[in-house]
């Protein structure tokens, strides 16, 4: 018996179908449209003689990339063995018929089809564009690749954790969308020397990043670039140079601790650890610490931390939950002019504030505090000008106010216990 075996011409032994007549022309699901036919014949056991490579149907232009807004003329020929009028045929256009409006026929066994003003791909695989006889069988395929050519990248930006690895990122140039499938790839060399080099890590998730795990060099500047390249054209971001030292960042600090400060309602103490991967490096580093309410979700930065491992929160809210994080900054690692990039927050470390043991109520106090009423207020206005500019980290102004704070709540405390027992 003689039968047919074909197969897609661009996936060529990849997947076929045996049929009974040479008439079989439907594809397997979700196959590539065929050109050509693979004519061949049984033995037996199913070994396979080739006979000949023949060309039923086919549409030229195929596979075209084209400018959004363009018009493509597309031509559907015919071999006159199928028996075919091109008045017969029709195409469509990702599933949908076309109008015969659109159709010219420019012979017996060839159909062309006038598309104006062709809109961007729906997908970045392409559209189908199909010619069918008129029972609907597929006849010819052709790919249309609809979008715009990229623009060149921008803002390329590059860090390096713990001197160990480079990861980059940047942004696609003008409106970001090209309607077709566009490569980028980030391209580096050292800067005097040193062949060019790509990288070879891309992130689904970041589809404009890529990470360079090893084999960087220190102390010697690279040159790093994107190219950005599809159907239509091809287009190549700015050169930056860095050293890796100068885009360094680290793992957040580590044991951040919060704890309350003696009996002070409004202040808390926050301690932390240097990034132990950079324990060897000669640097000074710079922290911050942001802080918020249990209940709120807008956090206060201070940036006047320096290079301390410790500090001092104060003007808090009494008997309140404040949730705490720091990060770090290296800088001038082995000597670096410029300043690091600041690491990721360490994760939230919660605390509570004292509850204030201040008389709330309408009691009345002794005649005494009549008499001290004016030197306590000046005093609240002086040491609330020392909390004020002295707010931060450490400082012996800070020291003052916190002695004078305890005095007061012992006087608080005091005075409350008299009020207690004159009342029984």
């Amino acid at each position: 018996m003689t039968v047919v075996r074909y197969v897609a011409s661009e996936f060529m032994y990849e997947t076929f179908m045996v049929c009974d007549a040479i008439g079989c022309v439907l594809l397997p699901k979700n196959e590539k449209l065929y050109i050509d036919w693979l004519f061949e014949h049984g033995h037996g056991d199913g070994d396979w003689t080739w006979l000949t490579a023949y060309q039923m149907a086919g549409i030229f232009p195929q596979d075209p990339a084209l400018p959004i807004g363009s018009t493509l003329t597309a031509t559907c020929s015919v071999s006159p063995d199928l028996g075919l009028h091109a008045s017969s045929l029709f195409w469509s256009l990702n599933g949908r018929r076309l109008p015969s409006s659109f159709y010219s026929v420019l012979s017996p066994t060839a159909l062309s089809v006038t598309l104006p003003g062709l809109p961007a791909s729906r997908q970045r695989s392409g559209d189908n564009l199909v010619c069918h006889n008129h029972g609907g069988h597929v006849l010819a395929g052709s790919c249309l690749y609809i979008g715009m050519p990229p623009v060149k990248p921008v803002n390329l930006t590059c860090w390096s954790r713990n001197t160990k690895d480079l990861t980059c990122r940047w942004a696609p140039g003008g409106q970001g969308e090209t309607f077709i499938k566009t490569k980028y790839t980030l391209k580096y060399k050292l800067r005097w020397y040193g062949r060019e080099r790509e990288c070879e890590e891309y992130s689904a998730a970041q589809p404009y990043s890529c990470y360079i795990p090893r084999d960087l060099a220190l102390f010697t500047p690279y040159e790093i670039w994107v190219e950005a390249t599809n159907q239509l054209g091809s287009a190549t971001s700015d050169v930056i140079t860095l050293d890796i030292l100068d885009v360094v960042t680290t793992d957040p600090p580590s044991g951040v601790s919060v704890s309350r400060v003696g009996d002070l309602e409004d202040h808390l103490s926050v301690r932390w650890e240097s990034p132990p991967a950079l324990k060897d490096f000669l640097f000074q580093a710079k922290y911050q610490i942001r802080y918020r309410l249990e209940d709120i979700s807008d956090w206060k930065v201070m940036d006047d931390v320096g290079n301390l491992t410790s500090c001092r929160l104060a003007g808090l809210r009494p008997g309140t939950v404040y949730f705490v994080q720091v990060r770090c900054n290296p800088v001038g690692i082995y000597g670096s002019r410029r300043a690091g990039i600041w690491s990721e927050w360490s994760h939230p470390t919660a605390a509570s504030t004292p509850h204030s043991e201040r008389v709330l109520s309408g009691s009345c106090d002794s005649k005494s505090g009549d008499s001290n009423s004016t030197l306590r207020r000046e005093l609240k206005q002086f040491f609330g000008w020392v909390r004020n500019n002295a707010y931060g980290c450490g400082g012996m102004s800070i020291k003052l106010y916190d002695q004078w704070r305890v005095w007061m709540q012992k006087s608080h405390k005091t005075r409350n216990q008299v009020l207690q027992g004159d009342k029984s």
